[in-house]
């Protein structure tokens, strides 16, 4: 796996913090973040074009709005890899 660490949470405590890699070979984004709470959940469901909910091999998670940057870090290294 060509799995690359770009960044995490820059308010980060060390102990609870999201975090973004970048896996350079598959082409995708790997993303930690805050499990989201049962309300979030079902309102993601509610609001899901998919039918079903979400497969249990899924999970919603939240980002903060601050890793913005290391976001789009991750998504340039996974479309340059991408095109290679």
């Amino acid at each position: 796996m060509g799995l690359r660490f770009v960044g995490i949470d820059p308010n980060t405590d060390l102990e609870h913090c999201p975090t973004v890699w970048a896996d350079v070979e598959a082409a995708e984004l790997v993303l930690q973040g805050w499990r989201a709470g049962p309300d979030l959940r079902a309102e993601c469901e509610a609001n899901s074009p998919a039918r079903g909910g979400i497969p249990d091999s899924e999970e919603v998670i939240r980002i903060p709005a601050r890793m913005v940057p290391v976001i789009r870090e991750a998504c340039d290294a996974v479309e340059r890899s991408a095109v290679q």
